[in-house]
């Protein structure tokens, strides 16, 4: 009995001290904590979707979440050799040219109107809070913080390790003019040792104008947030993003829903969406979009065009590391729908979305 307890207390010991690392961040406290008590979506003591939303499928469970993570991880599809890539020199760029860069996964650099905007940046070759664990795909990762010019807007859309990494976003401080995110999420920025002063915490339909032209609004998503065990303390967003030339929808992570027909409505039509499309499952469909929801999604956004993003870096589902783009491709071609897919580091137009080859193609 004396060893099971022992064990028992050093296993708790140990829990204790992992939860506490620096990289989980730090729960919202303060005046922070009384602006997010009076927010209309905030109840029941945690961040709220605008529709029901149940973390699981009807007809499944967290124990079949579990089982599936044990026996069918195998399964999983992950590309046989490494990733073709396009080194693309950041601080370089012809600074009059609006275009856009991707990193893979929900990773992206945007240069438009002068303006230099990160989003979701993670470079340190995981995501999650140890090393050993959701490994990025061989060829992704090419490249890091000091591969970012100085950076204007860097837009975090939620606190899951695939958006916001610690160990990015501490190399990138020094380079960052201001920070961009929903609301609560400045409690993690913060104990990081950001500057309060330049970070922006907005509510869902809250509208900051960072300069002269600029015009970020948080939006909807439905999703979910938490770096540990206390879930929905902090709000999940997509961003509404204006410049003085162009209109970007910042998807975030969310499921299909009403939302999206909504902020087209009220902020259509965009020039371009940048969509989620993969780390689906049929029993979590209701915070992650199947990749035919995601070109419906652009519809009903009036997107001009859509770039498909969420995929090609990390394997944080079941399916094959293509299927995403595969089943993306198709519904845009059946719906009529304009698609952009760089591989990782190519140069986009945003000016002039130019036709990219299937580059995945041929890649098993």
């Amino acid at each position: 009995m004396i060893i099971i307890l022992s064990i028992l207390v050093l296993v708790a010991v140990a829990t204790f001290l992992f939860m506490n690392q620096a990289s989980f961040g730090k729960a919202p406290s303060g005046a922070r904590l009384k602006r997010i008590q009076q927010s209309p979506n905030y109840r029941d003591r945690s961040f709220q979707n605008l529709n029901f939303t149940p973390v699981f499928a009807e007809d499944a469970s967290k124990l079949d979440m579990i089982r599936d993570g044990i026996f069918k991880i195998s399964q999983r599809k992950a590309p046989s050799i490494s990733l073709p890539s396009v080194k693309t020199n950041l601080h370089q760029l012809d600074p009059e040219k609006d275009v856009l860069v991707w990193f893979g996964h929900s990773s992206y650099f945007m240069q438009i109107d002068g303006k230099k905007i990160l989003v979701d940046p993670v470079f340190s070759g995981n995501a999650s809070p140890v090393s050993f664990m959701v490994s990025s795909f061989k060829g992704s990762d090419v490249y890091t913080p000091e591969d970012m010019p100085d950076i204007d807007y860097l837009i975090i859309t939620h606190d899951h390790w695939d958006h916001m990494d610690y160990q990015t976003v501490l190399k990138l401080k020094s380079k960052t003019g201001k920070v961009i995110t929903g609301l609560g999420n400045g409690s993690n920025l913060e104990y990081w040792g950001f500057d309060p002063k330049i970070i922006v915490e907005l509510d869902w339909f809250e509208q900051s104008v960072p300069d002269s032209g600029f015009v970020v609004t948080a939006t909807p998503g439905r999703h979910f947030t938490g770096r540990n065990t206390k879930r929905n303390q902090t709000i999940w967003c997509s961003f509404v993003l204006q410049t003085p030339t162009k209109k970007i929808f910042i998807g975030g992570d969310s499921g299909y829903d009403t939302h999206f027909t909504k902020i087209g409505d009220e902020h259509g039509p965009f020039d371009l969406a940048l969509l989620e499309c993969g780390q689906y499952n049929k029993s979590w469909k209701y915070i992650h979009m199947m990749p035919e929801q995601t070109v419906q999604a652009a519809i009903d956004l009036k997107a001009k065009n859509l770039m498909p993003v969420h995929w090609g870096k990390f394997a944080l589902s079941l399916h094959a590391w293509d299927e995403p783009i595969e089943r993306v491709s198709k519904e845009a071609s059946r719906l009529a729908v304009s698609l952009v897919h760089p591989m990782i580091g190519e140069v986009v137009d945003l000016d002039q979305f130019a036709p990219t080859p299937e580059w995945w193609k041929g890649i098993n």
